[in-house]
């Protein structure tokens, strides 16, 4: 070879060189991505709430006595348990008490003279059998033995009143005790305290009609606790008590709580401006056991169907609810791929075809440069 074809292949290995490096300093830089690997598990067709719902006690009385006076009792404070029946306020009520005992011993009295008018009676009745006996043999006269009889049946009139006046002194028992209970507030169901409003010695009065103010009591029964939350009304006919629920609360942003639909509205909310929802109740299993607390915000998840052991990805990873992006860990490209869906929730997504188990899929899709053809590399 000449030098003069020595110089031109020189020149040209320099060019391709320099192309080379051109090209390699100045080619787009691969994308970070994080991406999911596709595997199996199981995924949940759920409907969830469309606003906030609240966790509340199944059984909560907001309590006050039914008539005013000064507290002269409070056997409990807050936090404190208490058992149904048991005493939680009692007002001053010794005049209650003093009726109580007036009657009572009323009572006593009564008994005692109907005690001495049937004894009476029962003479009476006696002594009129044996002047009737008598005057068969006319050994009276007709006026003694009418006489006798006479006295015998009112006696027994007596006796009978004197059981019916017993009976009344018995009532008024009943309606002074009646006026006694008036003065003390007792828990309706087993609970927990949750805030006294008064002290000992301070005067309480009964709300006034359609004046609502703070009770005396608010008694919580922590052992039961739900959640109410709308459900768009779309999703509504597919809810019915007792499915399966999933509860989160802000509270513990970490966790889940099982629970249990208990009520479905039987009518449509059209108070949101162009939207409709149902109620829906959902009840939480075992809240004593993670010390949950009325009033927490919550979402609740009702459960439609359980897809176990199938393929699933992110639902995150989905574009225009119909492909993803696929990284090739070989060639370091993302390939844009059509699947097609099962069960999806917020979560998780089923893949009945598309995709195959162990391929890795992007789920930082909103990224900038990250595209079907892009060069990536894995987070």
């Amino acid at each position: 070879m000449s030098t003069r074809g020595v110089r031109v292949l020189g020149v040209l290995g320099v060019l391709v060189l320099i192309g080379v490096a051109a090209w390699y300093f100045s080619r787009p830089k691969p994308v970070a991505v994080t991406v999911a690997e596709v595997q199996a598990g199981d995924v949940l067709a759920t409907v969830a709430n469309t606003r906030a719902g609240t966790v509340d006690a199944c059984s909560r009385a907001r309590l006050a006595p039914p008539m005013g006076g000064q507290i002269a009792n409070l056997p409990f404070k807050e936090g404190d348990r208490v058992r149904k029946g048991d005493i939680l306020l009692e007002l001053w009520n010794q005049d209650q008490r003093a009726q109580v005992s007036q009657a009572e011993r009323e009572a006593v009295a009564a008994r005692s003279r109907t005690r001495e008018a049937c004894v009476n009676s029962a003479v009476a009745a006696k002594n009129a059998a044996r002047i009737q006996a008598l005057r068969k043999e006319n050994l009276v006269s007709e006026g003694d033995t009418e006489r006798a009889v006479g006295q015998a049946d009112a006696g027994t009139a007596v006796c009978d009143a004197a059981r019916d006046q017993e009976k009344v002194s018995q009532a008024r028992i009943d309606v002074a005790r009646a006026q006694l209970e008036r003065t003390i507030l007792r828990a309706p169901f087993d609970g927990i305290v949750a805030e006294i409003n008064g002290e000992v010695g301070e005067f309480v009065t009964p709300s006034p009609v359609g004046i609502p103010t703070p009770p005396t009591v608010d008694l919580v029964d922590g052992s039961c606790l739900y959640i109410s939350a709308p459900i768009d009304e779309v999703d509504a006919p597919a809810v019915r008590a007792g499915q399966k629920a999933s509860i989160s609360l802000d509270a513990f942003p970490n966790q889940r709580f099982p629970g249990v639909v208990r009520r479905v509205a039987p009518y449509v909310l059209d108070t949101e401006k162009q939207a409709r929802t149902v109620e829906v109740e959902a009840e939480i299993e075992n809240p004593e056991k993670y010390n949950l607390l009325p009033g927490y915000s919550a979402d609740v998840e009702v459960i439609l169907e359980n897809r176990e052991n199938v393929l699933r990805i992110p639902s995150q990873a989905i574009l225009d609810g119909k492909r993803v992006l696929v990284l090739d860990p070989a060639t370091g490209l993302l390939a844009a791929r059509n699947i097609e869906k099962g069960v999806t929730n917020w979560e998780f997504t089923e893949i009945r075809s598309g995709l195959k188990a162990g391929e890795l899929v992007v789920t930082s899709v909103d990224r900038e440069g990250v595209a079907d053809g892009a060069a990536a590399v894995r987070e």
